[in-house]
């Protein structure tokens, strides 16, 4: 799975730092290093939105409040895992 979030200035502004570092921890700590590639990427242009995720290429606007909300509903699930 390719998670790539937004540092783009708007993003970064936004919390972009503390998405990565809280979903850089949950991939950790459930064991799926192996399973998800968390990357980075210049400006999506969706700067009306919190911090632009996309998840295999489908959009999220995610904030570091709902960072591990987030990661339960759209990675966690996907991958099959409790």
């Amino acid at each position: 799975m390719k998670v790539i979030i937004c540092i783009g200035s708007c993003c970064h502004l936004k919390g972009a730092r503390q998405v990565v570092k809280k979903l850089q921890f949950l991939i950790n700590e459930n064991g799926l290093t192996d399973l998800v590639e968390l990357g980075g990427t210049p400006c999506r242009g969706k700067c009306q939105y919190d911090v632009c995720v996309t998840v295999d290429d489908k959009f999220y606007s995610v904030s570091p409040e709902t960072a591990e909300q987030f990661f339960c509903e759209n990675i966690l699930s996907k991958l099959n895992r409790p």
